[in-house]
């Protein structure tokens, strides 16, 4: 029971539950104010049969709601028709009052027309004035801006484009924002970026016509810049000269003086201009005018651009600069394709020297340095390859005048030019080498056109004509009367001459080099002396081996020589009188001709030696002895005669050489010395060459005795001295291995020899046994060709049997030499 009761109670309270909840869902529906959404679904979301529920819920408020309003309706009702008869009553008076409102209203009207015609002119006349101040305001503030643009017009018109850049400037800034709301207002302000771009490219094409027109105008200036240059450095070197008190003094300083002004005359017609006469000296503000880059600059400044106007006008000139800088293919064929050349590049950097002067920030000193620098090394590449196809000095030497007068022109605008004055060294070597090919030419037409006779003199005049050409002292030859000779030919005056030539045209291009005067003095000692030991040397060398150059050349060859030599102390003392330069100078240094002659004489010496031997040979080869003979002719060849003839006409040739005192004479000596003793070795050499030739098969006793004469004759020869000076039989000892191996075969004195070898005493110690052997051997096959029956005669039988003995022991003697080698 108690269960049942509790499910009831619980039932019921389940119940109350679900009212109370569709009571608070209808509530909420009533309310409008939440939405109905969340409401309807908690109201289906519950039980099953919910919604039947909430729909007679919903029926039982909607009568009640229907019941109060009928209440409230039949409350009200008796007053809605109350008030419904007193507005029926009150119709009739409206009606009235409204027909008197419109009559009132009509004759209001009708009474006011008047002032309302007058009062709308007064309101017109009112808005009028009002119109007319506001326009005259306006037309204050809007003039002034319409005058400043009309200014600016005008200043376009006229091409005062900084005045208008101003102009603008003020337009903008003070005028145009006050008016700034009407329409011309804005067409001015869109036109003023319009007229500064317009002005930059007005200024712009400005500037590419300046550029354009330096461009032309670069070697103009330059050739200006370098005249004014040129005659500041005269003017200077002529004050100089003015206070040197000593210049010209000495005899050589007067020549230098000479050179000096003729270097100059030639630098000023290198640089003069077609109008001589004129006086006025123009600059480079002159020629170019610069206003447009002055202009262009102040445009860009103001707008802002400044620095896009810098970079622009750098990298313009900059690609100019690298056409100034590319030369012609020919420059180098002419004087005036290397002037244009340092003209352009001159004017150049004058032009920017005078933009960098008058301009702040355009171009700076380190743009310019730069700029210079890589100039400079383009310059210096430039003048190294074109200046190596030069083979003309004089065209060198030009060269040299135009760089020192570019370096200096544009040392005067303060650009270093120090590397320059390194390449002039360079180029100093090239000229030198130039000078060197010149003079060698000039040496040999002097050697070619040459007699190699001693120079013969009829007279003083003539005399004195060639002393003063050659500084020639001999006071044996000065006792003798005229007409004489002096002992050295035609060439070597000449050749004296052009050296000092040569060390002129040397000290050309050492002047106005900044260098000093020791420096100078070097510089020429060192140019001869390649000239001396190289040029002259080598040429002497190629004489000496001419073909056509015989032996009365070579004698005169070696005299010559001997008196350059003796020059060379006077070409020292010409190369200091020149640069005033005392030889004592511990850094001074020597001319090498006294290396270079001695060469070039014992090459002559040798070249006599050998063709001396050449000689000989000719007459051995005509040599035709019958090998075969059985007795002797009883008297010398022909062929042996006429050598001896030519060897004693020959050293007789050899008592002109100079013996004017003790070292020539000993010199002198020696020579014909030598080349008797030469010339004797040779001949015993051939002779002994002959004898053992390979080819000679058999020699007989007979062409041994024949042969016997012909080196008595030599020895005679010898003996009879050809040549003064040998001690003794010196001269003798050439033929003494063809005497002892003679002897050892006429006197057939085998036994002495093979007794008495090897010993310092042995009558034939010059006898070797090869030698020996060789020719035994070939008189043993004369023999038995000769005697057919010589065995049948008993003397001929011991005689083979000796020879074959001696053969075999010589044979002996042969093999223990070469054992013991």
């Amino acid at each position: 029971m108690a269960r049942k009761s509790k499910s009831k109670l619980s039932e019921l309270y389940l119940e109350e539950n679900k009212d109370q909840i569709y009571e608070n869902a209808l509530a909420e529906i009533q309310s409008f104010e939440l939405p109905l959404g969340t409401t309807l679904r908690s109201v289906y979301d519950d039980q099953p049969n919910a919604h039947q529920r909430f729909m007679e819920k919903l029926d039982a408020c909607i009568r009640n709601h229907d019941r109060e309003i009928e209440k409230m309706c039949n409350f009200h009702h008796q007053g809605f028709v109350d008030a419904i008869t007193e507005l029926l009553k009150v119709r009739a008076d409206a009606e009235k009052l409204k027909v008197q409102v419109t009559d009132t209203n009509r004759r209001l009207q009708d009474a006011g027309k008047e002032v309302i015609a007058q009062t709308e002119e007064i309101i017109r006349c009112r808005v009028q004035q009002r119109n007319i101040t506001t326009v005259v305001e306006k037309l204050q503030l809007c003039l002034p801006v319409l005058e400043m643009y009309s200014k600016l017009k005008e200043q376009m018109n006229v091409k005062r484009y900084y005045s208008a850049l101003k102009t603008m400037e003020q337009l903008e800034n003070q005028y145009l924002p006050r008016v700034s709301q009407y329409r011309f207002c804005q067409i001015m302000i869109e036109n003023l970026p319009k007229l500064r771009e317009e002005i930059k490219e007005i200024s712009m094409s400005d500037l590419k016509d300046f550029l354009e027109s330096i461009r032309k105008h670069s070697d103009r200036i330059g050739e200006t810049a370098m005249k004014q240059a040129q005659q500041q450095k005269t003017f200077g070197t002529a004050l100089q000269k003015q206070n040197n008190v000593n210049y010209g003094r000495n005899m050589h300083l007067s020549r230098n003086r000479i050179l000096e002004s003729k270097n100059e005359i030639t630098l000023k017609r290198t640089f003069e201009e077609d109008d001589e006469h004129e006086e006025e000296v123009l600059t480079a503000q002159d020629l170019v005018d610069f206003s447009p880059v002055y202009r262009c600059l102040h445009i860009y400044s103001v707008l802002g651009d400044g620095e896009i106007f810098e970079n622009y006008y750098r990298k313009q000139r900059r690609k100019q600069a690298r056409l100034v800088l590319q030369p012609q293919s020919s420059m180098h064929e002419t004087v005036e394709g290397y002037r244009r050349y340092f003209s352009q590049i001159v004017g150049f950097f004058v032009v920017e020297d005078h933009i960098l002067h008058v301009t702040q920030g355009l171009v700076t000193r380190t743009y310019t340095d730069e700029l210079w620098n890589m100039a400079l090394s383009k310059i210096i590449a430039v003048l190294r390859t074109h200046s190596s196809y030069c083979s003309d000095p004089d065209l060198v030497l030009e060269l040299k005048n135009l760089i020192v007068v570019f370096a200096d022109t544009l040392q005067g605008y303060g650009f270093p030019v120090n590397r320059l004055f390194d390449l002039l060294f360079e180029i100093r070597d090239q000229y030198n080498e130039t000078l060197l090919k010149k003079w060698s030419g000039l040496f040999r037409d002097i050697f070619e056109a040459d007699n190699y006779s001693p120079i013969p003199v009829a007279n003083e005049e003539e005399y004195k004509i060639v002393i003063s050409k050659f500084p020639f002292q001999d006071p044996e030859l000065d006792k003798q009367s005229f007409p004489k000779k002096l002992p050295m030919s035609q060439s070597v005056p000449q050749i004296y001459i052009q050296v000092k030539e040569f060390i002129y045209a040397s000290l050309k291009f050492s002047e106005s080099l900044h260098r000093s005067s020791t420096e100078i003095d070097d510089m020429l000692r060192k140019s001869t002396n390649l000239l001396l030991t190289r040029t002259l040397s080598s040429c002497l060398q190629n004489l000496i081996k001419k073909p056509h150059i015989g032996l009365t050349e070579l004698v005169q060859i070696i005299i010559n020589t001997t008196h350059l030599e003796q020059a060379c102390k006077y070409l020292e003392d010409f190369i200091s009188n020149i640069t005033n330069i005392s030889q004592v100078t511990v850094h001074t240094a020597r001319l090498y001709g006294l290396s270079t002659f001695k060469d070039a004489r014992h090459a002559a010496e040798g070249e006599i030696y050998t063709k001396l031997n050449q000689k000989i040979d000719e007459f051995i080869q005509i040599a035709d002895y019958d090998w075969t003979m059985s007795e002797s002719d009883g008297r010398a060849s022909g062929y042996l005669m006429d050598l001896i003839n030519f060897l004693r006409s020959t050293f007789q040739v050899f008592t002109h050489l100079p013996n004017n005192n003790n070292d020539h004479a000993a010199m002198s000596g020696k020579v014909a010395q030598t080349a008797c003793m030469s010339a004797c070795q040779h001949l015993s050499m051939s002779l002994m060459q002959m004898l053992l030739d390979s080819e000679l098969r058999q020699i007989s006793m007979g062409a041994i005795q024949q042969f016997n004469l012909d080196v008595i004759q030599c020895e005679l020869f010898a003996s009879s001295e050809p040549v003064p000076g040998f001690q003794g039989d010196t001269l003798q000892l050439a033929f003494i291995d063809l005497r002892q191996l003679l002897d050892l075969f006429m006197v057939w004195d085998w036994s002495t020899y093979l007794a008495d070898y090897g010993q310092a005493t042995s009558k034939y110690l010059r006898v070797n046994p090869s030698t020996a052997l060789t020719l035994l051997e070939k008189m043993k096959d004369s023999s038995k060709k000769n005697n057919i029956f010589a065995q049948f005669r008993k003397n001929d039988r011991d005689k083979q049997k000796l020879i074959e003995t001696v053969v075999k022991q010589l044979r002996s003697l042969v093999n223990g030499m070469s054992q013991h080698t």
